[in-house]
């Protein structure tokens, strides 16, 4: 997920401001129902791998990163749905809408920034069971 939302903030997302606006609201639901088929499974994946390693953490992981890795998938699932799904249904059903684009864009750095950091911890805590 850290790929595509590294994707998504600085290729996708830019992007809905170049797109016409006679076919916005098409694209835009096609946008939705494209990626949800793409994400929705490995948000869930991740979720539970989260709250797996809560239950059954390895002796070599310090016991505060599943912790952290609870808050860090909280932190891109509260934003994704109070935050970025409105915003996405808000482009949808109005079109194209230059300060709600600019805040999609904007706010997506909260989550960009925390899957990025999910993603250095979880590295970390495979190379440390593999060490």
């Amino acid at each position: 997920m850290c790929g595509v939302i590294w994707f998504v903030q600085l290729v996708h997302y830019p992007m809905f401001a170049r797109y016409d606006p006679r076919h916005f609201r098409p694209a835009m639901l096609e946008h939705q129902r494209g990626t949800s088929r793409v994400v929705v499974a490995p948000m869930l994946v991740e979720l539970l791998t989260t709250i797996a390693l809560l239950v059954v953490r390895p002796a070599v992981v310090p016991g505060w990163m599943p912790w952290a890795g609870v808050v860090l998938v909280g932190v891109w699932g509260f934003s994704t749905a109070l935050v970025q799904i409105p915003l996405h249904n808000r482009l949808a059903e109005r079109g194209f809408d230059a300060a709600a684009h600019r805040r999609l864009v904007r706010s997506n750095w909260v989550r960009t920034a925390a899957w990025t950091a999910r993603a250095v911890l979880c590295g970390w805590m495979v190379w440390a069971c593999n060490s």
